[in-house]
């Protein structure tokens, strides 16, 4: 069984939402920071966005800033990323990826304890 399964990717228009999930199994997920990450084809794989384990605090690239929200449900182990205002740069497969260092700035910097396979997000018209 995967530590972490994505879920909630697909298809929108630009300006359109979508909410991702992140569900945990098989670790104290509710002690790690969780967080998201993406890359587009060509591109490097990129931090996105984090909350800590009690979901007091959180972090977002400048890209998706005011766009993205991320959140946590720790009865259900499970994270979700809701993503509004999407643009077609927003295109990018999804991974989700737990550490338990603090969410901050540098968390995307880290070797991070666990990975997703990822879900694709594609935005176009």
């Amino acid at each position: 069984q995967l530590p972490l399964v994505e879920s909630g990717g697909g298809l929108v228009q630009p300006g359109g939402s979508l909410r991702l999930s992140c569900a945990a199994s098989g670790f104290a997920a509710r002690y790690y920071a969780i967080g998201w990450f993406r890359q587009a084809p060509g591109n490097e794989r990129e931090g996105v966005s984090c909350i800590s384990s009690s979901g007091g605090s959180t972090n977002y690239a400048d890209s998706v800033k005011g766009r993205f929200t991320i959140s946590r449900d720790n009865a259900k182990n499970t994270v979700y990323l809701q993503m509004n205002s999407l643009k077609p740069e927003d295109t990018a497969v999804y991974y989700c990826a737990a550490d338990f260092s603090p969410c901050r700035s540098s968390w995307f910097e880290y070797g991070m304890d666990y990975w997703g396979k990822g879900t694709l997000v594609t935005v176009s018209s």
